[in-house]
């Protein structure tokens, strides 16, 4: 009987072990720049997928690209797997970029219908992102919740020098250093790629000044997703073609086409820094030793090992890679 009864003990704290993940999912607040990439969008995706399963809450979307159809594709894209109540930040700071391949998609009809439906018209209706921010991390319990930013780090940054307000009456540093648990950011090079010697990243040099700011200030652990991971375990274009034609229209595929029409297989930049968020200890990557990110006058990261340092970056090996790529897929492409 004893080997019995112990198998029943260890369903039964099994079962009781799986109740608490379910009933504690990740507090997630995701940064982006969507619409200069369509990394982003899949990362969009694998988030509310994630949050289908009950394992993660997104608790708001916060916008640094400046492009007016940016938060209107956000809406979209949030109404589309059944979350049209998520909350959407816009980006104050005077930033500049190029038009984007895709974000026109939030006004695209179908005989006169929208085709994605949405209610916010415009970027700029949306509230001040920092605003949002404050307000969502004020209801927050302390310790809680993990900051996914993948794209510039001008919304972040801009956070830190926040006064007190009507949310909270703590600083934008001290709300930071009481809420949130975990800043997971894509952004930087930490292993070469080819014959990039001295990489200057997308994400660090498009707002340098914000992005030293918070290399400088930012008051908790730091995990950085480097170029070299997303570039390693890249989207399967087959996967556009095979696992979204549940719908007629998916924003996500229409998204990847007009960016870059397939075959072509894109990065999963921004993707990894979501995975790692939610999934930390299932051993998708690995983590470097502890230490301090600089970032230099040009814009390059540069990691100093230390070891009471604050920041850490993802390693992926090969026997990792094809784990990875399977779970974006499966997580990018889940039916809402």
């Amino acid at each position: 009987m004893k080997p019995i009864l112990s198998v029943l003990a260890f369903l039964v704290c099994l079962c009781s072990h799986a109740g608490d993940v379910l009933s504690s999912p990740v507090k997630i607040i995701f940064d982006t720049d969507i619409g200069n990439d369509v990394d982003d969008v899949l990362a969009l995706s694998v988030l509310h997928a994630l949050q289908t399963r009950g394992v993660c809450e997104l608790l708001g979307v916060t916008i640094t690209k400046p492009d007016e159809l940016a938060g209107p594709f956000v809406d979209a894209m949030n109404t589309f797997y059944g979350r049209p109540g998520i909350p959407i930040g816009f980006t104050h700071a005077a930033l500049t970029n190029k038009p984007s391949k895709f974000l026109a998609l939030a006004n695209a009809q179908d005989g006169g219908l929208p085709r994605y439906p949405h209610k916010l018209e415009r970027s700029s209706d949306a509230p001040e992102a920092t605003g949002l921010l404050r307000s969502i991390l004020s209801r927050q319990p302390d310790n809680s919740v993990i900051l996914v930013q993948v794209g510039w780090f001008s919304n972040l940054a801009a956070l830190l020098d926040t006064p007190g307000d009507t949310s909270s009456p703590l600083t934008g540093r001290e709300l930071i250093k009481q809420k949130v648990r975990l800043l997971s950011v894509m952004a930087g090079e930490f292993q070469v790629v080819g014959n990039r010697k001295r990489s200057l990243e997308f994400n660090v040099i498009n707002d340098l000044p914000s992005a030293k700011k918070l290399a400088r200030e930012w008051p908790t652990p730091i995990v950085w997703s480097g170029f070299e991971i997303g570039v390693a375990a890249p989207y399967p274009a087959v996967s556009i073609e095979r696992d979204y034609g549940y719908v007629a229209h998916h924003p996500a595929a229409e998204a990847y086409r007009l960016y870059l029409p397939p075959p072509h297989n894109r990065p999963t930049w921004d993707l990894t820094s979501v995975l790692y968020a939610v999934f930390p200890d299932r051993g998708y990557f690995e983590l470097s030793p502890p230490g301090r990110v600089d970032v230099e006058a040009d814009g390059f990261t540069r990691f100093t090992p230390a070891a009471d340092g604050r920041d850490r970056y993802l390693i992926l090996n090969e026997g990792q890679t094809a784990r990875v790529k399977e779970a974006l897929v499966q997580l990018a492409s889940q039916p809402p």
